[in-house]
């Protein structure tokens, strides 16, 4: 392999991405470290430069072509039987072969000495280097490990398939034994959702664990078949349609827990999609001073739950925790005094002292027919799972305004954009003004693991759009990544919101036809209303979560 004598730091400051000043105060860090970290790594800790700014400079100054590896065919079978230990030093992945070279990628192309050993041990042909990103390496190492630790799962599933006469549906064959190895998976980790999905060349299982996708399982497309009929048995789908989505629901006993499995397919090109949703049905309901508001938001959404009429919108977009939200508000106020209606679609998770109805269109029980009949049930207080359509619209202000308490959600991006999405859905503005109470529009953002956070500079693109609210002295954090997180940097998730209150002034402006940008700015300026940008940045300051993950839900002002 021919080196190159290339100095990062010096490269860096002739490209204008860092000062002098900077590299000395990198070199001194490093210096600190006892040489532990790369520079390049304490430069992007210090928010001097990104992971792709050095990657583009580097494939630049080397003249090594960069790749993406997620666009070439890796086979994770092949690349099993290279040295481990050798390819992870290099941080390499061996991801073609032809007749002259064997062709590798690597994160670190200036890591000669690990690069050279692994060009020993290969001995066969010459290699031919490429660069590609940090992530993408991690993350094809992850597969590596999925696919080694699963051989042998996998190799019984194979056997089932080819041997005649074996059924595959049997809760005791190999295909339901990987279900499961995968569902435990799934809630080892606290996922909210499955995903199975087909590809040209493989199959792989992620789960969403904290709003995020994470992948934990990759097969052969062989079992892919056999895996995803076995799935639509257990949610009593039919197995012989591929054409169209279906939906289904089925329970299952997971290490002495009870769980629920609603079930998603849709077909894409190479196959049906399969998303499982995992409902915990011993899952604690949150309180609300559990869910992540503010003080002041928190004392705010208690005065409105508790108003004897009127409408409360939970507004945000699917993933966003507006269930949660309702469930506790519920969960807050029922009691043995009043009667609380809920119609739903589907119904997540059983409250007591609740009447929960499910929808069920198949029928014509739909929410607006569900509204109507709950007026003739004496009801004190209604939720209605989601505003779908003018006719359970106009039905939810009719209640309110005959003494109802009625929540529900909306999908919109802020709260003032509420009102104009009722408006386009045909309520009229006197009615809107008459009968919604407040508007709380929801983000979650990922909480950072306690046991890894350090402090870090964020990088100067994310710190101007966030300085003129902050002062010079704060400190920002994130996780490095441990075992605790499964070397995420993140554990769990929390709230960030805003809460429009709609009070008299408001009120006329509504009535009026005001656009959201003019509620919004009289609700800031007299209203005390902050939009919830300034809760994320707010948390993020507090070392609850990251600026980046703030920026990554919500728009900066």
């Amino acid at each position: 392999m021919i080196r190159k004598s290339v100095r990062l730091g010096d490269l860096l400051v002739e490209e204008g991405l860092i000062t002098n000043d900077q590299l000395m105060h990198v070199l001194k860090l490093q210096k600190e470290y006892g040489f532990s970290k790369k520079m390049g790594e304490i430069m992007i800790d210090e928010g001097y430069i990104t992971q792709k700014q050095m990657s583009l400079l580097l494939s630049q100054q080397l003249d090594v072509a960069f790749v993406d590896l997620f666009g070439e065919k890796i086979n994770f079978e092949n690349l099993a039987n290279y040295p481990y230990a050798l390819l992870e030093n290099a941080q390499a992945i061996p991801f073609k072969e032809d007749d002259d070279y064997i062709y590798i990628a690597t994160s670190d192309p200036l890591n000669y000495d690990a690069l050279e050993a692994l060009e020993r041990s290969i001995a066969t042909k010459p290699i031919s280097l490429r660069l590609t990103a940090e992530d993408d390496v991690r993350r094809i190492f992850q597969r590596l490990d999925i696919v080694k630790n699963t051989r042998s799962i996998v190799s019984e599933v194979k056997n089932e398939i080819h041997a005649e006469g074996v059924k595959t549906d049997s809760d005791e064959s190999a295909i339901m034994r990987l279900i499961t190895l995968a569902i435990k998976d799934a809630i080892f980790r606290k996922g909210s959702d499955l995903h199975i999905e087909p590809s040209a060349n493989d199959m792989s299982i992620r789960v969403r664990v904290d709003g995020v996708l994470h992948e934990s399982f990759v097969f052969d497309l062989e079992i892919y078949h056999a895996l995803v009929s076995r799935i639509k048995i257990l949610g009593h789908l039919d197995i012989s349609e591929k054409r169209k989505s279906q939906d289904g629901r089925f329970s299952m006993e997971v290490e002495g827990g009870a769980y629920d499995f609603r079930l998603s397919t849709t077909p894409t090109l190479y196959g049906e999609s399969v998303v499982m949703r995992i409902l915990d049905q011993q899952k604690i309901l949150l309180k609300l001073e559990d869910l992540g508001f503010v003080d002041e938001n928190l004392e705010i959404f208690s005065e409105i739950i508790h108003s004897p009429y009127g409408i409360l919108l939970i507004t945000g977009p699917t993933g966003s925790g507006k269930t949660t939200t309702l469930y506790a508000a519920l969960n807050e106020i029922k009691s043995i005094q009043n009667k609380v209606l809920t119609i739903e679609d589907p119904i997540e998770y059983q409250l007591p002292l609740v009447q929960q109805v499910q929808v069920n269109e198949k029928v014509g029980f739909t929410f607006f027919s569900a509204l109507k009949s709950f007026l003739r049930q004496d009801p004190d207080i209604i939720m209605v799972g989601e505003i779908r359509d003018a006719e359970t619209l106009g039905a939810a202000a009719q209640a309110s305004l005959t003494g109802h308490m009625v929540f529900s959600t909306l999908h919109t991006n802020n709260a003032a954009s509420a009102i104009s999405r009722m408006s386009q859905m045909g309520l009229e503005n006197y009615l809107i003004a008459d009968s919604v109470l407040g508007i709380v529009a929801q983000r979650l953002v990922r909480k950072i693991c306690v046991h890894c956070k350090y402090e870090v500079k964020p990088h100067k693109e994310l710190l101007v759009k966030v300085e003129k609210h902050i002062s010079a002295t704060t400190l920002f954090f994130k996780g490095k990544g441990c075992t605790k997180c499964d070397f995420s940097g993140y554990s769990g998730r929390i709230m960030i919101a805003e809460i429009l209150v709609i009070n008299e002034e408001l009120s006329k402006m509504i009535a009026k036809g005001s656009t959201n940008f003019e509620i919004s700015t009289y609700a800031q300026e007299h209203n005390g209303f902050k939009p919830m940008f300034f809760d994320g940045l707010k948390k993020a300051s507090q070392g609850i979560t990251t600026l980046d993950d703030v920026l990554r839900v919500v728009k900066d002002i």
